[in-house]
């Protein structure tokens, strides 16, 4: 990546001595402009996890989702993007190619020469929030605020971005040395938050009352469905933003992938609102339920995700019905196994983003990554693989580090009675209402 950022403010220097001021403000306006749109991810998030919680953890979950972002920002810019720019090659850092990632750079301000890593920096903090809130649903109603804020960090600003560096950077090992090619971060965002947070769950247990004593799972009902649903259309909206800052645009030329390959906006235009349709009728097809259908609409994208520069639009829509099917019956799957994943985030994220992987090596196999080996079904397994450890490994030991001195999980009885009466002071329906419009009394003094 740091060869195209060098590349990028060689083509902003000759634009801006050729007279090309124009075509620079361009470049910045449009990361700019994703990275706002990425924004409303997080407002989808905030909604769907709200709404996806009983009425005594709405507040709670909210709080949660907020900190996330907000711890998230500031640890990124402190070592997160020194992480993408060292660690292309493996475990080992290279700290001459990471010294522009590092706090006091002259890259890392308000340096009048440099017109794209604040930009560039922007949009990847903004894919690290993504990641920790995939992760943050799946452990609503039982997770302590410490223990899920360290894990965020954990996620957001280390696992990753190292992964990103793997997989994204324009050095990165899994590029240069196997081919990989994953467009839309099907495999170091949703791959690594999906498995990450199944390494968490292992350990955090399901919620109290998920499960009768045979062993068999109960539903436990979002105490406000249309808020899930409604919140899931939002995050939808910014994936458009999200989709957009996967794209290389450097002004004049043509654009390309972060792979180096060439591709248009009209390209992922196509794609997406297909996987995207095709994912709320697989959903459609095996639930008919509106909460797994829109939740199917993001796995729709996750499952083409990898090919969204080239694929050919009715073979998105056939993945995207694979994703839409896929991510209930693996949540179904994984709830008789006794993972209690609030959401779903396991599923939709990381086994409709492994499914998307691996197809690009069968569908893609022999498209050229630029300069780099061409797209093979071997290079998209090894990519496949490391995204899952590197996801799973650190959430489940640092989820076990957590539960060992007690920062992991919140006491029986305040999960019993109910993470909003006990932290937050404030009602989430107040003047007598609860959540239904039903008049209630309140609690004594």
């Amino acid at each position: 990546m740091e060869q195209e950022l060098a590349d990028l403010a060689a083509k902003v220097a000759a634009l801006e001595e050729g007279g090309g001021w124009t075509t620079t403000i361009n470049l910045e306006v449009f990361y700019w402009w994703c990275t706002a749109l990425m924004f409303i991810i997080h407002a989808g998030f905030l909604g769907y996890e709200m709404g996806a919680s009983r009425k005594k953890n709405v507040l709670a979950s909210g709080i949660k989702n907020i900190l996330a972002f907000a711890f998230m920002i500031p640890t990124f810019f402190f070592f997160g993007w020194w992480i993408y720019l060292a660690f292309p090659s493996g475990l080992i850092p290279d700290f001459e190619a990471g010294a522009g990632g590092i706090p006091w750079s002259d890259a890392m301000g308000p340096n009048l020469g440099d017109n794209a890593t604040g930009i560039f920096w922007a949009a990847f903090a903004l894919f690290a929030a993504t990641t920790a809130s995939i992760f943050s649903g799946a452990v609503i109603e039982r997770i302590k605020l410490s223990g899920f804020i360290i894990l965020a960090i954990l996620l957001g600003s280390v696992v990753w971005i190292l992964a990103a560096s793997w997989a994204w950077h324009g050095g990165g090992w899994l590029l240069t040395e196997f081919g990989w090619h994953d467009f839309g971060a099907a495999g170091c965002v949703h791959m690594v938050a999906g498995f990450f947070a199944l390494g968490v769950l292992i350990n955090l247990g399901p919620r109290l009352g998920k499960y009768r004593p045979d062993g068999t799972p109960v539903d436990i009902v979002p105490h406000n469905v249309p808020m899930a649903v409604f919140g899931l259309m939002i995050l939808i909206v910014g994936f458009f933003g999200f989709l957009g800052g996967c794209i290389i645009y450097i002004g004049t030329d043509q654009w390309v992938s972060i792979f180096g390959n060439p591709t248009t906006l009209s390209a992922v235009a196509f794609n997406t609102l297909m996987c995207f349709a095709g994912g709320i009728i697989g959903a459609w097809i095996i639930t008919r339920d509106p909460f797994w259908m829109m939740s199917g609409a993001l796995a729709g994208i996750f499952a083409a995700a990898s090919g969204l520069d080239v694929y050919w639009p009715p073979l998105a829509f056939l993945l995207g019905i694979g994703g839409g099917v896929i991510a209930p019956l693996s949540f179904r799957f994984l709830e008789k196994l006794g993972i209690d994943d609030a959401v779903g985030a396991v599923s939709v994220h990381g086994v409709a983003g492994l499914f998307g992987v691996l197809a690009f090596g069968i569908l893609g196999a022999g498209y050229p990554n630029g300069d780099y080996p061409d797209t093979n079904f071997l290079g998209q397994l090894i990519g496949a693989v490391t995204m899952i450890a590197t996801g799973f490994i650190p959430g489940y030991v640092g989820s076990l580090i957590l539960k060992s001195v007690g920062l992991l999980r919140i006491p029986a009885a305040v999960e019993l009675k109910g993470m909003d009466p006990v932290k937050v002071p404030l009602l989430a329906y107040p003047e007598g209402m609860d959540s239904n419009g039903i008049g209630i009394t309140a609690p004594a003094e």
